[in-house]
């Protein structure tokens, strides 16, 4: 188990403190996520950056505010999760906890946050059940989930023909989840599903996987998985001549950080849906570059993005309360009555479900003939509104909605 601690590290930890008073309002963020594995680089180090850079931007460490921010490595296993989270919620003083990559740990955190009344904001989770049936008044899932993609991604691939599918499926709650919500669109649309495989998380070895895809004869490949998996996944589909054959590779949930590690040559035109891109407008790209000065270069995922936006809200609301962040169910309901923005996520809001509401995008990667320079990846397709984004409210079983 990984811990960094407050104060341990410049690199991770923002710490101000101010003359103690009895008007000193005081905070502390978790940062929980993958830090050494397969989501690392589209969560991790970054998430913890973009925390850092959400509380200067706040405007209350001026006010004389005391706020940390510290951060774990979850090794995407719900058991050391919650080990630390609830150490983090009974000893260490910690109101809220962001990030949360892989689904399973944000489902077990979802309850912990529950049982002890704090918060959980989940940006790199992605089960659509965190705001189903699973939905919690102390839980906002801020940045993309299964349903999203798939009703944006799959929709689209099978308007435009990809009307046969074969599925490459993450073994584990996302996976299950993303699969589940991807075949459900592909069938409503007309499409069919000729096959579908589990992998294991983190396997170096995707070759049995790609050889039954191919073998299926489906159109589409739909890789329901992500992080390290999914550029393994694009790279050794090339190698297999899995796109040169004739079919076309469906990336479900894909990250720039993903994209960047495949490279243009193997990655180009694949189309991908994505809450964030650091060129997309004035905003993401004044987020972009504080980010990439704190992070030796490196552009923002749309999870960083997603853990900047909800922390910026989530003090806001605090701030609204009167610093008051001991009752975290009553700071959620504060968050969900107040509208949503910042430079890096723009307008939007979140529902009694706990989503949170805001466009989505579809993007194609680039040719590399096409990009400028580094991180120059996407070229956007179209623009998916708030409204029709993400699931309705009333088709998710969440029993905080009253019909």
């Amino acid at each position: 188990m990984r811990i960094v601690t407050a104060c341990a590290a410049a690199a991770l930890v923002l710490c101000a403190a101010v003359p103690g008073s009895a008007q000193e309002k005081t905070l502390k963020i978790g940062v929980l996520n993958d830090q050494s594995g397969l989501y690392a680089d589209m969560g991790g180090l970054g998430s913890v950056a973009a925390a850092r850079l959400a509380v200067e931007d706040s405007g209350l460490l001026e006010k004389g505010w005391k706020i940390e921010v510290v951060g774990a490595d979850h090794q995407n296993k719900p058991d050391v999760a919650s080990n630390i989270a609830r150490r983090w919620f009974d000893v260490d003083g910690v109101d809220v906890i962001t990030d949360v990559t892989n689904s399973a740990v944000a489902l077990a955190l979802s309850q912990l946050a529950r049982e002890k009344n704090k918060v959980e904001l989940a940006s790199g989770a992605a089960t659509s059940e965190l705001t189903g049936k699973a939905c919690s008044p102390n839980t906002i899932h801020w940045t993309h989930d299964t349903w999203a993609l798939a009703n944006g991604t799959g929709k689209a691939i099978v308007e435009t023909g990809g009307d046969t599918w074969f599925f490459m499926t993450a073994d584990y709650a996302f996976g299950h989840a993303l699969e589940r919500d991807t075949e459900a669109v592909v069938l409503k649309s007309g499409g069919k599903v000729l096959g579908k495989v589990l992998t294991p998380l983190n396997t170096a070895d995707f070759s049995s996987f790609l050889l039954q895809a191919q073998g299926s004869g489906a159109k589409i490949v739909g890789l329901a998985n992500s992080g390290v998996d999914t550029s393994n996944s694009i790279k050794q589909a090339a190698e297999f001549g899995i796109v040169d054959g004739g079919q076309k590779l469906a990336g479900l949930l894909v990250y720039i950080t993903d994209v960047h590690a495949a490279g243009l040559p193997i990655a180009q035109g694949l189309i991908l849906e994505s809450a964030f891109y650091w060129d997309l407008n004035e905003g993401s790209r004044a987020f972009s570059e504080r980010f990439a000065k704190a992070m030796n270069g490196r552009k923002p995922s749309m999870v960083q993005a997603g853990v900047y936006s909800s922390i910026i809200h989530y003090l806001k609301a605090v701030e609204a309360l009167g610093g008051d962040s001991k009752d975290g169910a009553a700071v959620v309901a504060k968050m969900k009555s107040m509208p949503t923005e910042d430079i890096a996520m723009g307008k939007g809001e979140i529902r009694v479900d706990g989503r949170k509401i805001h466009d989505m995008y579809l993007f194609e990667v680039k040719k590399p003939s096409e990009s400028k320079g580094p991180w120059d990846y996407y070229t956007l397709r179209s623009t998916i509104p708030a409204a029709e984004a993400f699931r309705p409210l009333d088709q998710g079983g969440c029993p905080l909605v009253v019909n």
